[in-house]
């Protein structure tokens, strides 16, 4: 069994920055990643795309975040980072951190909460 992990999430002021960490374990060896990829969803919202990196190195970002957030993954650690400066009132949300393999399955984490206060 494939784990995800988020952590580093917290309350910040607007204009201030986190680096939450998503963390993949378990059994990674077994499945192929395709891409690991941020959503959030806030009260009353639908779920959306953040950002995503695939294993190659590629990335795409939600035009909201376009400029201020970065996808990062340090594979020695099995880790993706997504940088986040200049942070809105709009970006609280709860995070959460999706690992997908080549064969379509999804792993979802347990999701970490970002609160941005103006």
């Amino acid at each position: 069994q494939v784990q995800s992990v988020e952590s580093g999430g917290g309350l910040v002021q607007a204009g201030g920055l986190l680096r939450p960490p998503c963390a993949a374990s378990g059994r990674i060896f077994s499945i192929n990643i395709y891409a690991t990829g941020w959503y959030r969803q806030a009260p009353g919202k639908q779920r959306e795309l953040v950002a995503a990196i695939t294993s190659r190195g590629s990335s795409n970002y939600a035009d909201s975040v376009k400029g201020r957030f970065t996808i990062a993954r340090d594979n020695a650690k099995n880790t993706v980072y997504l940088q986040m400066n200049s942070l809105k009132p709009e970006d609280t949300a709860v995070y959460y951190c999706n690992i997908r393999s080549w064969g379509a399955d999804d792993y979802w984490g347990q999701g970490t909460q970002v609160t941005v206060s103006s």
